[in-house]
C-alpha cells in the first residue's frame, strides 16, 4: 500500500519513526511534511493527507500533531476521510475493521516512539470487514456514515 504521512511541528520528532514503522511494515510512504520543526498550521498538513486519499494516490495516511486532536478534527472535513486518535493497537485496528478508518491520528506530545512502533503496523495490517461474509451490519453503519456525508457538504 501507499501510504500518506503528514505532519506539524508538534508531530515532526515522531515523524520519522512514523515513516520507520511504515517501511518496515512493507509499504510505501509519501511524505507530505512539515519538514522542520518550525511552527505550521496542522489544518495545512490534514488537508495534503487528505487530497492524497482522495485521489487514491494513497490508501491510508497516518498524521501527527501535538495531542492528535487537531489533525483528527480538520482530516474529517474532507470528503472520502475517515479520521480518529488512536494511541492504542486495540483502537487503530476496529478502526478500520469496523468503522473503514482510513486516516491514523497520534499526538506527537501524548505517546512515545515505542508506542508509535507496534501502533503504526496494527493500523497498516488491519482491514475493513464490512465487505465480508457476515459484515453486513458494519457496512450499514459505515453506509450511514457516508449518507450524513452527502447530506452534510
Amino acid at each position: 500500500m501507499k501510504i500518506v504521512v503528514g505532519c506539524d511541528h508538534g508531530g515532526f520528532p515522531l515523524k520519522a519513526v512514523v515513516i520507520e514503522a511504515v517501511k518496515a511494515a512493507g509499504h510505501e510512504v509519501i511524505d507530505v511534511g512539515t519538514h522542520s520543526a518550525a511552527s505550521v498550521d496542522f489544518p495545512d498538513f490534514a488537508k495534503k493527507v487528505g487530497e492524497k486519499i482522495q485521489s487514491a494516490e494513497a490508501e491510508r495516511g497516518v498524521l501527527i500533531c501535538g495531542s492528535g486532536v487537531g489533525a483528527a478534527i480538520a482530516a474529517n472535513k474532507m470528503k472520502g476521510v475517515y479520521a480518529s486518535i488512536c494511541h492504542d493497537t486495540y483502537s487503530a485496528v476496529q478502526g478500520v475493521q469496523h468503522d473503514a478508518m482510513n486516516v491514523l491520528c497520534m499526538g506527537g506530545r501524548v505517546i512515545g516512539p515505542e508506542l508509535v512502533k507496534v501502533i503504526v503496523p496494527a493500523f497498516l495490517n488491519a482491514r475493513y470487514e464490512g465487505d465480508d461474509k457476515g459484515g453486513e451490519r458494519l457496512a450499514r453503519r459505515v453506509g450511514k456514515i457516508k449518507a450524513m456525508e452527502e447530506q452534510n457538504q
